[in-house]
């Protein structure tokens, strides 16, 4: 797309990239606008079935860029425009978030599960970019950190609202509070991490290409509920599993699946967006 993230698709799964190495993938005003575009664009981009999203060199990403700290102390307060946009903090320009919230929560937007492979470090804003996907695929060594608390801030790029579904209530507040960095492999021991893996890349290629292969219907519906299931109460949310099966049953990607099943082949299913 730019020098920032690069896009690709091949047989229903988004590749995108971030791809700014010289900086560790850090998060400049360049970068959250190319993440947020690439987010836009699955939300519409016809034949995705799943994503991938991972950065290239030796990080997911850093956080924030140094030089952003830099502008963020001379403007003025409580309007830092190097971050959230000329709007400012306040402003809710996509959706609930602004726009550094949206690089974040735009994963959860996208329609398909997004799959995030995490290597080398994934540090404050880094670190909140990995919590938007559905999954977080990392190394074991990999490094992670809610840093904001180290340059005397919160996290504030959708973090708190993240990290409250996959980690419990005391680890969040402990990662939060001292800025403690820890490895992929206490990732998954907290929540924050699907899979610990060597090739983290290569393990979610693998599974975004065996979710591309069930029913596309199926699984837009799972993740419709599956995000409105950790904000609605039970009833609510019992209805809309009753209201997403009633459309699949019968409909052509289901009885594909079961056909498929039924004389052992492998289905071919048509496009949600075709």
């Amino acid at each position: 797309m730019n020098d920032r993230v690069t896009f690709t698709i091949t047989d229903g799964v988004a590749d995108v990239r971030m791809v700014r190495t010289d900086k560790m993938n850090a998060l400049d005003n360049a970068m959250f606008e190319a993440l947020v575009a690439a987010g836009e664009r699955l939300k519409t981009e016809p034949g995705v079935r799943a994503v991938v999203l991972s950065g290239e060199g030796r990080a997911f990403c850093a956080g924030l860029d140094m030089g952003n700290f830099g502008q963020m102390a001379e403007g003025p307060r409580g309007r830092s425009t190097t971050v959230a946009g000329d709007e400012g903090l306040g402003a809710r320009t996509h959706g609930p978030a602004n726009r550094a919230q949206y690089a974040a929560w735009v994963w959860r937007d996208v329609p398909v599960p997004v799959i995030a492979a995490v290597h080398g470090v994934a540090f404050g804003g880094g670190f909140q970019v990995a919590l938007g996907p559905d999954l977080r695929y990392v190394t074991p060594d990999a490094r992670l950190c809610v840093m904001e608390i180290k340059w005397g801030l919160v996290p504030d790029m959708a973090g708190t609202q993240l990290m409250r579904h996959l980690a419990r209530e005391d680890i969040v507040r402990e990662l939060t509070y001292t800025g403690r960095i820890f490895s992929g492999e206490q990732a998954f021991q907290y929540g924050f991490a699907t899979r610990v893996c060597a090739d983290p890349y290569a393990e979610a290629l693998a599974t975004a290409r065996e979710i591309a292969a069930k029913n596309p219907d199926a699984i837009r519906a799972a993740k419709r509920i599956l995000n409105a299931a950790v904000l609605t109460d039970p009833k609510t949310g019992l209805t809309q599993e009753s209201v997403e099966q009633g459309h699949l049953i019968g409909s052509p990607n289901q009885i594909e699946a079961v056909m498929a099943n039924l004389q052992k082949r492998a289905p071919v299913f048509v496009d949600p967006r075709a």
